[in-house]
């Protein structure tokens, strides 16, 4: 309990700090090019992330693409296998 202190503690002489910070012309300078140096990093960040998913989402459809393509095959033979067995069943029933 007594490190939640701490840190809650040490979050308000923060915002403290930085208010007074802000006040400051030079403080509100530094304060500007702190959030513009985060802001092109988490635009660099959303980049990447976009250009991974899209990269991934194409590798997604290709396996599926595969997969469909792979199946077809599988899914014709087995209606064969079953029409065969259709006409076994019909020939031994006549």
């Amino acid at each position: 309990m007594k490190n939640v202190l701490w840190f809650l503690a040490g979050i308000a002489g923060g915002f403290v700090v930085a208010h007074m910070m802000n006040k400051d012309p030079r403080g509100h300078e530094l304060l500007a090019e702190v959030d513009a140096r985060i802001t092109e990093f988490t635009d660099r960040i959303g980049e990447a992330y976009r250009e991974q998913e899209a990269r991934f989402s194409g590798l997604v459809d290709e396996v599926k693409d595969a997969a469909a393509g792979a199946a077809e095959p599988v899914r014709a033979t087995a209606a064969d296998a079953a029409d065969d067995v259709a006409d076994a069943a019909r020939k031994t029933t006549d």
